[in-house]
C-alpha cells in the first residue's frame, strides 16, 4: 500500500466551535465523537481530529483542493459571514483572491489562528 495521509489532530481552545465553523463553511458533514476527539472527515478519507487542549495554540495551515462551483460556493460563505480573506498567506492581499496555476485560491483564519485555504488547483499544475 502506498503511504496515505490519514489524519491529523488540530489543537483548538473550543473543538465544537472549531469543527463546527470548518463544516459549515466547506460544507462537510458534521463532525463526529471519536474518544476524546471532534473528527471531520473530508472527500478523500482525511480527517481533521480536533482536539480541545488548554492555550496558548500555535496556527497551522490547512489547504483544501475543491473544484471550481465548490470554491464559489464556500467563497460566498467567507464573505456572508464578514470573515477576513487574503489572496496570499501572508495576509499582504486583503479582501481578494489569488489566481496561481491558473486556479483560484483564498486562504482566511479559523477562530484559533489556523490558517485555512482553499484551491482549485494543485500548486505546480500550471496553467
Amino acid at each position: 500500500m502506498p503511504v496515505q495521509l490519514n489524519h491529523t489532530i488540530v489543537h483548538v481552545t473550543d473543538q465544537e466551535r472549531s469543527a463546527r465553523f470548518l463544516t459549515d463553511l466547506l460544507g462537510l458533514p458534521d463532525a463526529v465523537r471519536f474518544g476524546p476527539f471532534l473528527v471531520v472527515e473530508v472527500a478523500n478519507g482525511v480527517s481533521l481530529d480536533y482536539l480541545t487542549v488548554p492555550g496558548p495554540i500555535t496556527g497551522q495551515h490547512y489547504a483544501f483542493l475543491v473544484s471550481e462551483e465548490e470554491f464559489d460556493e464556500i467563497f460566498t460563505r467567507i464573505q456572508e459571514r464578514g470573515l477576513d480573506h487574503w489572496a496570499d498567506p501572508h495576509h499582504s492581499q486583503p479582501g481578494r483572491i489569488n489566481r496561481n496555476d491558473g486556479g483560484r485560491g483564498v486562504y482566511w483564519d479559523d477562530p484559533d489562528g489556523h490558517a485555512l485555504e482553499i484551491i482549485t488547483r494543485p500548486y505546480g499544475s500550471g496553467a
